[in-house]
């Protein structure tokens, strides 16, 4: 078939309209479970602070009938501190961007101030379980850092017996240091560190990882070969709990953590702090040219109000 004779066709024709969706696709990942999973706590200074207390061990207690009491020395509370970090991001438009039709939104700087709210939360994220960073107090050239949580995570871990070292002290002040030599995710290194939880009196409620070691995960026992549902014409081959002996805590997969890293956590035992007005604020920027430009900001620090309640298996192999 050929097209008819003199026919006028769009390929000649000058002044078709454009054909352009009103809708704008995006499938990057907004998810943070570690972000959106602890608590939301206030600061009042840069350098946030808050106590901890340790009881004395168990001990044998029989005493005399009548006997005099004896005074008991109680262990001091200790202080810990985290500094407040500054991240932000920005948005600028110009004003011909702003006064232009445009297809799949209205506003072009709100579209723009949207998208950098989303990455300002995945920066958040990847900063607090993505990141091995002891806490820095800043100076006038040295942005301030918060220790992240692989900075506060000492008592309970699993390093499969690499030469990684854990922080020196539960305090935020030292990194851990990673080992060149990686070691399989087995269900017997997190029973292991589920275990040493129990042990100093935590109880563990969400394992946190990467996507590959999450499917490592859900070969352990209990779910070593999938289900099918004939009901639903489904296979089952995931694992979104891990009932133990000590806790059941739930299975999440975090795009920013680390592939060698696996959190064990209590979330009441961790909290983010902000300085009032800090949290996600967006503001104007001065103007400068024609253009506007809007800032999204958050300052906070972590709070590990104890890390003995949570663990950590890592050096894991992720490929």
């Amino acid at each position: 078939m050929t097209m008819a004779t003199s026919a006028f066709s769009s390929f000649a024709a000058i002044g078709n309209r454009e054909d352009i969706s009103d809708t704008i696709y995006r499938i990057d990942p907004t998810d943070t479970p570690f972000f959106s999973g602890v608590e939301k706590a206030k600061a009042s200074a840069v350098n946030h602070e808050w106590q901890t207390q340790a009881l004395r061990s168990a001990a044998a207690n029989a005493q005399l009938e009548g006997d005099d009491i004896t005074a008991v020395s109680r262990t001091p509370t200790v202080r810990l501190g985290n500094i407040c970090q500054i991240l932000y991001t920005s948005a600028r438009v110009t004003g011909t961007q702003r006064v232009v039709d445009h297809a799949g939104r209205d506003d072009e700087m709100a579209y723009q101030e949207m998208l950098a709210g989303l990455e300002l939360k995945r920066d958040i994220e990847y900063n607090l379980v993505g990141l091995a960073t002891a806490k820095v107090s800043g100076a006038t050239t040295t942005a301030r850092k918060f220790a992240s949580v692989m900075a506060w995570i000492t008592t309970n871990t699993d390093k499969g017996g690499g030469t990684a070292a854990d922080p020196t002290a539960a305090d935020g002040t030292s990194a851990r240091v990673d080992s060149a030599t990686l070691s399989a995710f087995t269900e017997a290194r997190l029973k292991n560190v589920i275990k040493k939880c129990f042990d100093a009196g935590g109880k563990p409620t969400v394992v946190m990882l990467n996507s590959f070691n999450k499917q490592q995960f859900s070969t352990f026992t209990g779910r070593s070969t999938p289900m099918e549902q004939a009901s639903t014409k489904g296979i089952v081959a995931s694992v979104d709990w891990y009932q133990g002996d000590f806790t059941r805590a739930k299975v999440v997969a975090n795009r920013q953590m680390r592939g060698r890293d696996c959190l064990i956590l209590q979330t009441d035992m961790w909290a983010l702090a902000h300085l009032p007005g800090r949290n996600m604020a967006a503001f104007d920027v001065a103007k400068t040219g024609d253009a506007d430009q809007r800032a999204v900001l958050s300052e906070y620090c972590l709070v590990s109000r104890n890390e003995k309640a949570s663990a950590g298996v890592f050096d894991l192999t992720s490929s």
